[in-house]
Parts: C-alpha cells; structure tokens; sequence
C-alpha cells in the first residue's frame, strides 16, 4: 500500500470513529457530497484540504501520519491495559473472539443478541485496539501477526483459566472430536524441554489449521479448543505423605 493510500485509509478510520460522514466533509470544506467522494476514491486532497479535513475529526496531521503508520504494523500482542478493556465487557472480548475466528459481521449478529449498531460500536473499538481495521461495508481485516499471542498470565489468559476448570473440563470428552488424556512420566530436565519444543510445534500446527480452514462454509467450522500443560507435579494427597 502507498504511503498516500495508507493516510486516505487511516483518515477514513479516523472519520468513522468519531461519527462523521462524507456529507459533514462536505459542509465543513464548502464542497459538495460527491467531490468530497470522488477525492477520496481518487486520493487527491491537497495538504491544505488534508489538514482542514483532520481538523474535523480532531486531528493533527502527524497524529494521523502515525495513525497511518500503526495500521501497517502486525500486531503482535496487547498491552495489559487493553487486555483488561477487552475482559471487563464480555460483549467486547466476544466480538474479539468472533473476529480472530474469522466471522463476518453478519454472522457475529445473526448468531449472538447484537444490534448491527452494536456490533459496529464494537468493533470500531476493536479497531482502535488495532486487532482489526473495519473495512468498508463493514468488512473486517485482522491486523494481527501470525505469531500473535495473549500476555503469559496476563488478564485473557487469566480470564479462561477461571472458566476451564468450571466450564471447558466439565464435560465428559466422551463425542466424536474430543478427546482428554492425563499421563504421567519420570523425565530428565533435558527430556522436558524436548517434550516443549515439540509442544510448541502442535501449537503452530493448530494455529496453521486455524488460518487453513478461514475461507471454509461456516457451517463447516466449529470453534475448536485446545488445552496443553506441563509441569513438574505432585499430587497435594501425595506430597502430604513424604517424610
């Protein structure tokens, strides 16, 4: 993408995040409805016109250079503060969940009580985060790397931990595509750490087929969880017993 097309984007974010539309381009520039369309479909602002339009979402040209510039970065991960923003709403770590599966908006409505305006509300936040840039028509982009992952111990991670011992291990594992082992072993620090990296591999195997089965029906895609762990254990009833 061209440095002029990412400020266009960026500008087009920026206006939807606060409310405005072409028609108040419009009338803050004196301008019809449809040259403000055409100068955006054919990216030919000015700097002048550029700098009045970012005056009217509140902005400093170079707030919306680095807007521009952010929006090109895969995220890697959250901070703990945003973390903490997406757990303290479910609705919002919901729609966050939809979007990293893939959902389209419609479906994200179609499937859970949301307004389509609540949904939008949403995911403009989402976007802000930058997990996501909302696309025309409400399309939805991930802006995350492939390596993208939740703070170790941090408020998502702790978030499901609270829920899997309550919900994810209360079932029986017993229909067709689950499956629960415990095993035990006497291992060598040397043994363990090769047991991680091969750990480690299922990992991005399951995050490969994630990204594989993205443009399947929908139908045909079922969220899929998957719980690994490993530590060096002794059962408290055990332990108690030691001399």
């Amino acid at each position: 993408m061209s440095q002029t097309a990412a400020l266009i984007d960026a500008l087009k974010r920026q206006l939807k995040m606060a409310g405005l539309t072409y028609a108040h381009v419009a009338a803050h520039l004196g301008l019809s409805e449809a040259s403000v369309k055409r100068q955006f479909s054919r990216q030919s602002f000015d700097l002048k016109t550029l700098e009045a339009v970012c005056g009217l979402a509140g902005l400093e040209l170079y707030e919306l250079a680095a807007a521009a510039e952010q929006a090109q970065r895969p995220l890697h991960c959250l901070s703990e503060a945003q973390e903490r923003e997406l757990v303290a709403e479910p609705k919002l770590a919901l729609a966050a969940v939809c979007a990293l599966n893939h959902w389209t908006l419609e479906r994200i409505v179609a499937t859970y009580r949301l307004s389509e305006a609540e949904c939008v509300g949403l995911l403009l936040r989402l976007d802000r985060l930058g997990m996501i840039q909302l696309m025309p028509g409400n399309r939805i982009r991930l802006r995350i790397a492939r390596d993208f992952t939740w703070l170790p111990g941090g408020p998502i991670q702790r978030f499901f931990r609270d829920r899997i011992q309550t919900d994810f291990l209360s079932a029986d594992f017993e229909q067709d595509g689950e499956l629960l082992r415990f095993q035990h072993a006497m291992l060598t620090p040397e043994a363990a750490r090769r047991l991680q990296q091969r750990l480690s591999r299922l990992l991005r195997e399951f995050s490969e087929l994630h990204e594989e089965c993205k443009d399947a029906a929908p139908e045909t895609r079922h969220g899929t969880s998957l719980l690994l762990a490993l530590r060096s254990w002794e059962p408290a009833a055990f332990a108690t017993l030691r001399r």
